[in-house]
């Protein structure tokens, strides 16, 4: 096993396979579908690696609070996320998003200042980022049944398990007085076009 360590990009570690057996994905058949895959895993990627900071910030601020354990359990599940991610970029030598550093700082702030609003801050956050990843996840499960469900029946199965996991996550918020924070529909909407943002440029930088 080979260990890469990309510069300037915290917490990622990249681990390069000799084998040429794919655990998760077969070679691309072509170019296009090469491109349309590293897209794919590089904004997963970057997605989980901001989840992972968010649920960090909040638990900056309200981890010695009774929401503590709550917020730790979806951490948890996130971190299990980020892992397999790290994993499969490393098998199919994609590289991770250049912008990994910009969403190292911003993900823990979001995370943070959503929290000093208070529980209901926080889970306000989270329902409008987990539906983002959600509803992304599920752009990507349609975009791979189109393409070749068999072929990319391993990685399907990953992305639908995440995607329930956000979705559980975002009916936690919603469950925990996510929509009694003040200004929820603009908290919301807010983070809601951040996260797409965020979603078009790792996809492509």
């Amino acid at each position: 096993m080979l260990k890469q360590v990309y510069p300037n990009m915290p917490g990622v570690t990249l681990s390069f396979y000799r084998t040429l057996r794919y655990s998760v994905l077969p070679p691309a058949r072509d170019e296009e579908e090469k491109t349309m895959l590293d897209r794919m895993l590089r904004v997963d990627h970057a997605g989980e690696y901001g989840a992972n900071r968010i649920y960090a910030g909040q638990m900056a601020i309200l981890g010695r609070t009774q929401t503590g354990p709550l917020i730790q359990h979806m951490w948890d599940q996130e971190k299990k996320h980020l892992e397999k991610f790290n994993t499969i970029l490393g098998e199919q030598r994609v590289r991770p998003t250049l912008l990994l550093p910009l969403w190292n700082i911003s993900g823990f702030l979001l995370g943070a200042c959503s929290a000093l609003l208070g529980k209901e801050g926080a889970m306000a956050c989270t329902v409008a980022v987990e539906e983002s990843i959600s509803e992304h996840y599920n752009s990507q499960i349609r975009a791979l049944m189109e393409v070749d469900p068999e072929r990319y029946t391993e990685l399907l199965q990953i992305i639908k398990e995440f995607r329930d996991d956000e979705m559980e996550h975002h009916d936690t918020g919603l469950e925990h007085d996510a929509e009694s924070v003040p200004g929820y529909f603009f908290l919301k909407t807010f983070i809601h076009t951040g996260c797409k943002a965020a979603i078009y440029i790792s996809q492509r930088v």
